[in-house]
């Protein structure tokens, strides 16, 4: 074999070595991008994230503290005829974003914290790319975040704090990654539930509540910052994290992506409020 080949051989070993490095991190984890935002609308996170997730190889956590855009976000499937009070929303001119994946309708404002896993399939040991196993992993995750605080369990779908949900959690699975969001809400005023319908499909242990019996701030546990803090702390124990910006993916990623993520036009809210049954009074 001569110089040459041998040298070729060398540095396509160390090539490969360096790749699975930058693939495992410190200690054998996986790697996880973390983008930190502050304030960032919710419409720009949510087509940022389908992106990733649709465009990327990598893992990713994205954490927003609040948006500066007030809005309502739907899941994919979600009717704005049945979850949304679309006069009071189209009277206050509030935007409504259908995302790409499941779960409920909620307000959101800078009392909202956003915090969103995307991962490849097998990131995870033991977690398999379907909606309980991933849900079940999470509330191990957050379990580390709230030890010692209230009495924190996922329950269903939601985080809760005993029989008081201040967590809601959406999900999408393709064939090779999952995305897990969750808005946190850190704090909400009480006028915005109005524009919220009590849904047809809710989890049993709501018992019929309306929306302020049934949620809770987190603020009344932990500080802000404590709590994203902590967030980080916990990602860490299954992931080696490298904090990237939001100028280092739009130069990674490239511009040109179709989002199903979307604003619903005034157009298509008018037309769920006429389809709306209208309520007749009776004079007795």
């Amino acid at each position: 074999m001569t110089n040459s080949s041998c040298l070729v051989l060398f540095l396509g070993s160390v090539l490969r070595m360096t790749m699975i490095q930058q693939q495992t991190g410190k200690m054998g984890h996986p790697l996880m991008n973390l983008l930190r935002l502050n304030g960032t609308p919710i419409l720009r996170q949510l087509q940022l994230e389908e992106k990733l997730l649709r465009s990327s190889s990598d893992n990713w956590c994205i954490i927003n503290n609040g948006t500066d855009t007030p809005a309502i976000v739907m899941g994919v499937s979600g009717k704005p005829s049945e979850l949304l009070e679309i006069g009071p929303v189209l009277r206050d001119r509030v935007p409504v974003i259908r995302r790409l994946t499941g779960g409920g309708t909620v307000f959101v404002d800078s009392g909202t914290v956003f915090i969103t896993l995307i991962c490849n399939k097998d990131a995870v040991p033991g977690v398999q790319p379907y909606p309980r196993s991933i849900m079940s992993w999470s509330g191990l995750l957050y379990n580390e975040v709230f030890r010692g605080l209230g009495d924190f369990k996922l329950r269903e779908n939601d985080y809760v704090f005993g029989d008081h949900k201040f967590g809601g959690n959406a999900q999408s699975i393709t064939k090779n990654r999952w995305i897990h969001h969750t808005s946190f809400l850190w704090d909400y005023a009480v006028g915005n539930m109005a524009y919220l319908k009590q849904p047809a499909r809710a989890p049993q242990y709501r018992l019929g509540r309306d929306h302020t019996e049934f949620i809770c701030r987190l603020k009344e546990y932990l500080p802000r910052s404590v709590f994203i803090d902590k967030t980080v702390e916990s990602i860490e124990t299954y992931f080696s994290v490298n904090p990237t910006s939001m100028e280092a993916i739009d130069e990674s990623q490239g511009a040109e992506f179709v989002h199903s993520t979307k604003l619903l036009t005034r157009q298509e809210l008018e037309e769920a409020s006429a389809s709306q049954p209208k309520t007749i009074g009776v004079g007795v």
